[in-house]
């Protein structure tokens, strides 16, 4: 699998190698009657010389640590990754190629991680795929600083993207090239489909810039390939790639869409099928046979196929390699073995700290809590983009992610300075988590949770988890004003499926959202926490290790038989406590549940969540200083909903939330109501929650 051996390659077997891979796709898509045959058609000699004489991989074992790895960002050019999956030798038989795009196929549309083996990363949204290799090269560069040593390079490899304008034009893809050129990733080759054709037309009517020399403003090592066909030439470039070091590498690849077909050169030929005629020209010109559809060569079969056995080699000669490691170094063998299994190291949790009184945000509090569990977790990292001051985020007895000392750091370093780059940040965190490993996080404020929108959906349909930090989490923002208020974020997260969403009532309820979230494996998780100060739930007095639960009963009516439940999440859990005081004064019995993640509350069964919330309790007040949006389904049709239906204001926090109706009396008199007259009780919440008080009339 090295360029030693390109004297031995028969160019005919070369070439029929190649339109294996084309035509395969052609049929594919054609048979599907959707999908993008134009791509493949151009990039089947790049797949071609990765898959057969330049990727490190072993086909029988996807997850083989040690392997290179590849991401077709271009994620519509599905079929040329399935090819080469199937030509290889993976768990992917023919017949699935011949189902593409089709119900209960594991060859979707665009590639989708955990359901095709070999796909390492769930890509289709142009430029997520940029920004996962970033993620992946960050993830390789820590584990090697941080356990490879003389004599013992263990984690060896490469990440290999191909890339397209489209991926180029995204603004992910710009801040992960900043922040890759910056980190100095050399472990990074990237391919430009330079093709020059979009959707619309030729990319002169909107993308012109020298895509080459952006890439070198940003500190990447470029180089250019005139002709992709050139199989030599695209090899010559790789090999040079691996040569050059401190930089990541871009290889500009010229291509034709659609190559030999006669819509080659056009965007008909990006996102429809060729059809049957120019199927059939397509094939002519390029001297393959009519029939059969989906034709294998046995010559070309046999060719890729080495993949298996060379992979079972590369592996076996690893794991001699790792042998020899776990022998010289056994303690960091058993700790990087427990990271690769997802596992957590034994007894960590008894770090986490437990807070007894006083006010703190809940900001702070993790702070605490990261700082206090980062030593028991060796492969736990992370940052913020650019505002670690704020969101508390610095892993304060560890030096920064950074090439060398002097931007701060080195590869073992364990606080990540993303850089004002939230979108480039949430992909990388996907690459780096998708890695394997470690346990990465990124935060910023969770107004600019938007930012990052398409990568927190993508880590929710991978499955994996990612996690993110997301701090000054509603109103009590306070003076930044509207700008930087979130209102509808929390139904919005809370909208994607398969995303955990945690907000802390208070330090304690923080310590154990982050205990959950490092359990967790299936799903990417979010916190949210407060800039304001907060009390202190006394431990020896709330249940907060219950957070576990998603929703539990925090404080009882003192007759065990609760008139009304004040449901509430963050920080207006504090001010349901104090409104349950002034109803207990006035004979009216409240329940105080807290309830930091829905999520969390629907995987419990049945009858806890009869148990919390009771169906025989119909007077529900939810407290929430963001959207009603999505709490209809536990307030119920008696029930209502103290909350935000406008932007914020500019004014010190307490006043803010003073003015939108968040303060013990409205709470009170609103239970109260829901109690005596539930139809008064929910005119006068939604009246509360439309009036806008924002000094400017908005």
């Amino acid at each position: 699998m090295t360029s030693s051996v390109r004297e031995k390659i028969d160019p005919k077997l070369e070439e029929l190698a190649i339109n294996t891979i084309r035509f395969l796709a052609v049929d594919g898509v054609q048979k599907a009657n959707s999908g993008h045959p134009g791509a493949p058609l151009g990039l089947a000699p790049l797949t071609y010389l990765l898959w057969t004489r330049q990727m490190r991989y072993n086909p029988r074992n996807p997850h083989w640590h040690n392997r290179d790895r590849f991401i077709l960002s271009n994620g519509h050019a599905s079929m040329l990754n399935y090819a080469m999956l199937y030509l290889s030798g993976y768990d992917l038989p023919l017949e699935q190629l011949k189902q593409f795009r089709q119900w209960g196929s594991i060859t979707p549309g665009h590639p989708e991680y955990g359901m095709t083996a070999g796909v390492e990363t769930t890509t289709g949204p142009l430029g997520q795929g940029f920004g996962n290799g970033v993620g992946m090269g960050i993830a390789q560069k820590f584990l090697q600083a941080t356990y490879n040593k003389p004599g013992h390079e263990i984690i060896d490899h490469y990440i290999y993207v191909i890339v397209g304008d489209g991926c180029l034009e995204e603004g992910v893809a710009s801040e992960a090239a900043s922040m890759a050129g910056h980190l100095e990733l050399d472990n990074l080759i990237y391919f430009y489909d330079d093709n020059h054709i979009t959707i619309e037309g030729d990319t002169k009517i909107a993308f012109t810039e020298d895509v080459g020399k952006r890439f070198e403003a940003y500190g990447w090592h470029v180089q250019h390939v005139s002709d992709i066909n050139d199989v030599a030439a695209v090899e010559a470039a790789i090999e040079v790639a691996k040569q050059v070091k401190g930089k990541p590498h871009l290889i500009n690849l010229r291509s034709i869409i659609g190559y030999g077909s006669p819509l080659a050169n056009s965007a008909k030929a990006h996102g429809s099928p060729l059809g049957k005629d120019n199927v059939k020209a397509t094939k002519e010109k390029l001297g393959w046979p009519l029939e059969p559809e989906f034709y294998v060569p046995e010559e070309a079969l046999a060719l890729y196929r080495q993949a298996i056995d060379n992979g079972a080699q590369l592996e076996a000669e690893w794991n001699k390699k790792w042998e020899a490691y776990k022998a010289a170094y056994p303690e960091l063998a058993a700790q990087l073995e427990t990271a690769w299994d997802n596992k957590l190291p034994e007894g960590w949790e008894e770090a986490l700290p437990v807070f007894s009184s006083g006010s703190i945000p809940t900001r702070n509090a993790s702070g605490t809590v990261l700082n206090a569990i980062a030593p028991k977790l060796p492969n736990f990292i992370g940052g913020s983009a650019d505002l670690a001051e704020s969101t508390i985020t610095s892993l304060e007895h560890y030096a920064g992610f950074q090439p060398n000392a002097e931007k701060g750091g080195s590869y073992d370093g364990r606080t990540l300075h993303y850089g004002v780059r939230e979108h480039g940040m949430g992909s990388a965190v996907n690459g780096a988590t998708l890695y394997g490993g470690l346990r990465i996080y990124g935060a910023t404020f969770f107004v600019f949770a938007d930012y990052m929108r398409p990568s927190l959906r993508l880590a929710a349909l991978m499955g994996i988890p990612s996690i993110f930090v997301f701090t000054h989490d509603s109103i009590g923002v306070g003076e930044d004003g509207p700008t930087h208020q979130p209102i509808e974020h929390l139904a919005s997260l809370r909208l994607i499926h398969n995303l955990t969403v945690i907000r802390p009532a208070d330090a304690n309820e923080t310590a154990q959202a982050w205990k959950v979230i490092l359990e967790r494996q299936h799903s990417p998780s979010c916190i949210i926490l407060s800039r304001q100060k907060l009390p202190v739930l006394e431990p020896e007095k709330y249940p907060t290790a219950n957070l576990a639960k998603g929703a539990y009963i925090l404080s009882e009516a003192p007759s065990g038989t609760p008139q009304v439940i004040l449901i509430a999440t963050g920080s207006e859990v504090s001010l349901a406590l104090k409104a349950q005081e002034q109803l207990t004064a006035a004979g009216v019995q409240a329940r105080v549940v807290s309830m930091p993640s829905w999520e969390i509350y629907e995987e419990q069964s049945e009858e806890y969540k009869e148990s919390v919330l009771p169906s025989d309790v119909t007077a529900r007040l939810s407290i929430e200083a963001g959207s009603p949006m999505g709490w209809e389904r536990y307030i119920g049709g008696e029930g209502a909903s103290l909350a935000i239906n406008h932007f914020g204001a500019s004014a010190p926090g307490d006043i803010v939330a003073e003015h939108f109706g968040f303060n013990v009396p409205t709470v009170t008199e609103l239970a109260q109501k829901l109690v005596s007259n539930p139809k008064e009780g929910r005119a006068l919440a939604k009246k509360i929650m439309n009036q806008s008080f924002h000094p400017g009339g908005h």
